[in-house]
């Protein structure tokens, strides 16, 4: 019998149902549909789980920070029906493969591609584990390495590790796909000097030999194993969460998540137990290209968001989140990201509006349809219009191209509208069974819509176009609109001040960083260099600590040519590696004249500073080649 995939499956049933007769060929069930034991194909991975899969690794590896290079040895656990397995690498050194007894076994490397170079390792019977001695190279993907002037406390250097979505395979071999679950043991060697941190059961006190050992007894795909180095500190909250960082960020870190234990409890209200042990989060040095990065155990956090007033730390409850949706329920391939980021923006509202009321969750949706509302205008014009699809297409291309706010913003809207059409109570239960259910294994689109009917549309005899939302472009018409009191009362000042009421006057008192990020976001796309002048003089936004309203600012300075602003944009574009600052500023300056150079040197000398992840997003966005700024920008 041929093989049917999800959607052929789908497809047969639909057929079947309709002419009336009964499913009787197995593969032609529900049950057969969402059965999760037989693995994907993931296009961005040369992995063939079906045929020969990894089931536990065993790493053991030494960090040079010296010669900025990982050299050590994984070993795997493998299950196999047939006579070879494939890895994934990306600029690996492999110098061995052998057996559990140490013998060699017959290796070759594949072309280098898109998805690295596949590592094809024969399998003489019998054999059930192997080992991989390798070294990464100069300049591995997912690696950041930093020199001490790089650093908070600038006294050593620091390590980190970034591996959403296909980044691991540059300083692990491993089979990298999100639909291919492993748990893993860890030995990392490290100066005596530094303290090493994983996506694992972590130490709270330095070692005194350099050598730190990791449990990660929860099956995890690939993209979520995690490994920081660093002269770091640790700082508990309460008996489940604290924080590491550099020693003079560790306290101003603790204050600012001092909400984390409430999150934690607040979440599992919700959706049930968190399955991970402890919750940790670790603030990494400004050039981390992410918001947050949800590696298991221990959030891996920007710190753009120690604003000194708790007021962005809504991002650690969305990484928080992912503790359910992402990381126990997995996206089992790149094309079906919404599955992990959709789930996860609609549960941070609910946590943020449990702790928090509704003004502050109506808030946050607003400022996520703004962003969507943009990122679609974007897609709209580019030459990927169908990358405002849900389910996605990436075949080809670089998954990180599907990590828009589509997948967040998007999916997010359309659980809401689930939610609306048969009531929290139901919904609620839904995804908790959901999360239940489906617990340490990987979605698909096609599965989550089979279940999606079966489990909460039928029941409630709802009726929904759902193929405008997943397989249409742009926003279907039946969004649920967000609604904010206080941004109309925002609304409300802003005008007054367009139509010559002085700033000063303004009834900002109190204002949260949403509000103003509310306020600047919408203000004239034209404005006088004394309008400029005036905002700045009445509300220190040049001087503000506030990333997000910084940036938000920013953008108006160079759009309306504030030039006083320039030397901050300068600083801030040196320091920040955040692709979410750093995209819209950079596309801001690459739309003005003056911009365009000023851009160009500016990059030049950041360049450095970002992770791979910017660099290739800024790269394609200013057209950059050969690390040299285009002769005719």
């Amino acid at each position: 019998m041929a093989f049917l995939s999800p959607m052929g499956r789908i497809g047969a049933l639909v057929l079947l149902t309709a002419c009336g007769t009964e499913a009787t060929d197995p593969d032609n069930t529900i049950e057969s549909v969402l059965d999760t034991t037989k693995y994907v194909m993931d296009t961005h991975s040369n992995a063939l789980p079906n045929e020969a899969v990894i089931t536990h690794m065993d790493l053991d590896i030494t960090v040079d920070m010296l010669a900025q290079q990982i050299h050590g040895t994984a070993a795997f656990d493998i299950q196999a029906t047939t006579k070879q397995i494939v890895l994934d690498t990306d600029g690996l050194t492999i110098i061995s493969v052998t057996d559990s007894t140490g013998n060699a076994l017959v290796h070759s490397l594949g072309d280098s591609t898109l998805l690295g170079r596949a590592l094809k390792v024969d399998l003489p019977i019998g054999i059930e584990r192997i080992k991989v001695e390798y070294s990464t190279g100069k300049n591995a993907k997912a690696l950041q390495w930093l020199v001490p002037q790089q650093t908070m406390d600038k006294e050593h250097p620091f390590l980190f590790t970034q591996g959403q979505a296909i980044l691991t395979r540059s300083w692990i071999p491993v089979q990298d796909s999100p639909g291919i679950r492993f748990t893993y043991s860890a030995k990392v060697k490290v100066p005596t000097e530094l303290m090493a941190v994983m996506s694992a059961s972590n130490p709270q006190k330095r070692s005194n030999d350099g050598v730190y050992t990791f449990q990660m007894e929860e099956p995890i795909p690939a993209y979520l194993i995690a490994l920081a180095v660093g002269d770091l500190a640790f700082k508990s909250i309460d008996d489940r969460t604290g924080v590491y960082a550099e020693r003079g960020v560790v306290d101003k870190a603790a204050w600012e998540f001092a909400d984390t234990g409430k999150m934690l409890a607040a979440a599992e209200a919700l959706y049930g137990p968190y399955r991970w042990g402890r919750y940790d989060v670790i603030v990494l040095p400004p050039s981390f290209p992410f918001g947050g990065m949800e590696n298991p155990r221990l959030t891996f956090a920007t710190p753009t968001i120690l604003a000194g007033d708790r007021s962005l730390t809504s991002l650690v409850a969305h990484e928080l989140a992912h503790s359910w949706s992402g990381n126990l329920v997995t996206n089992a391939t790149w094309n079906d990201f919404w599955l992990n980021e959709g789930f996860t923006v609609y549960f941070e509202g609910r946590i943020s509006e449990a702790l928090y009321g509704k003004e502050y969750a109506g808030m946050l949706q607003q400022l996520g349809r703004d962003d969507l509302n943009a990122t679609l205008k974007q897609i709209a014009e580019s030459k990927h219009p169908e990358d405002s699809k849900l389910r996605l297409d990436l075949e080809g291309r670089d998954p990180d191209d599907g990590m828009t706010d589509i997948a967040y913003e998007k999916g997010a809207a359309f659980l809401r509208l689930l939610e609306s059409k048969v009531g929290r109570k139901k919904f609620d239960a839904f995804v908790r069974d959901y999360f239940d259910r489906f617990a340490f294994q990987s979605m698909t689109t096609d599965m989550f819509l089979v279940y999606l009917d079966k489990e909460l549309l039928a029941p409630n005899n709802v009726k929904l176009n759902i193929n405008a939302w997943v397989d249409g472009v742009g926003l279907p018409p039946d969004a649920p609109v967000p609604v904010s009191d206080l941004f109309a009362k925002v609304d409300a000042q802003r005008t007054a001040w367009v139509a010559g009421k002085p700033a000063k006057e303004l009834q900002t008192k109190n204002w949260s960083a949403f509000e103003w990020m509310h306020f600047l976001r919408h203000l004239p796309k034209e404005m006088s260099p004394q309008q400029m002048n005036e905002l700045d003089k009445s509300f220190s936004f040049t001087r503000s600590g506030n990333a997000e309203i910084l940036s938000a600012w920013l953008e108006q300075c160079i759009r309306n040519n504030h030039s006083e602003g320039y030397v901050r944009l300068d600083q801030f574009l040196n320091t920040v590696g955040r692709r979410k600052f750093l995209v819209p500023l950079y596309t801001a300056l690459k739309g003005t004249d003056k911009g365009k150079i000023l851009a160009q040197a500016i990059y030049l000398e950041a360049r450095p500073n970002y992770h791979s992840v910017s660099v290739h997003t800024i790269d394609e966005l200013l057209d950059w080649k050969n690390d040299q700024p285009p002769v005719n920008f």
